[in-house]
């Protein structure tokens, strides 16, 4: 599965692009659409590594019925982590989001503002207390948009000069394209 990448309608659509429409629901008021989109085999055993397997990952998508923007978000996935000799651990982490405040911004309807509530639990043989719970909640809001900043592209990204390091052998120039 591909992440989203910012709130952008064209690049929410991509990635709801292959998900399954499992029905309608009014949530937050307004009536909604909902598109499910789960990572495949593929997907998560390439998200895998020896000592941690991704199990599942499924993402829920709520849209508008009238203007068909992403209202609500379900993000939820599963990991099971394990050492040699020790108990398997299981991560299940699940974030809720609602999106607000859309806006037009040079012809593009864009999210200005949200809240997303993230619920990671932590269970498995080892816990003799029962499963670890923490919660976290987040309210967010975009002040300032800009598209098509110069020097960045999809393949690239301009670090700040903080963090940048020099090549002289190489004489990469950061504004071009990788």
């Amino acid at each position: 599965m591909v992440p989203l990448k910012g709130l952008d309608p064209l690049a929410v659509s991509a990635v709801f692009s292959r998900a399954q429409y499992i029905g309608e629901k009014r949530i937050l008021g307004v009536d909604c659409f909902m598109l499910k989109l789960s990572a495949d085999q593929t997907d998560l055993a390439e998200r895998s590594d020896n000592t941690a397997e991704m199990i599942k990952h499924v993402i829920f998508g709520y849209f508008s019925q009238r203007s068909g923007l992403l209202v609500f978000l379900e993000d939820s996935y599963l990991t099971r982590i394990q050492s040699p000799g020790t108990y398997p651990t299981y991560w299940e982490t699940t974030m809720s989001t609602k999106i607000d405040d859309y806006r037009t911004v040079e012809g593009v309807m864009i999210a200005h503002s949200g809240q997303t509530n993230v619920i990671i639990t932590r269970f498995g043989d080892n816990l003799k207390s029962g499963p670890a719970i923490t919660r976290m909640e987040e309210t967010w809001t975009i002040d300032d948009i800009a598209f098509n900043v110069p020097g960045l592209s999809i393949d690239c990204f301009i670090a700040p000069n903080e963090v940048q390091k020099h090549y002289p052998d190489d004489n990469l120039d950061w504004r071009k394209r990788l």
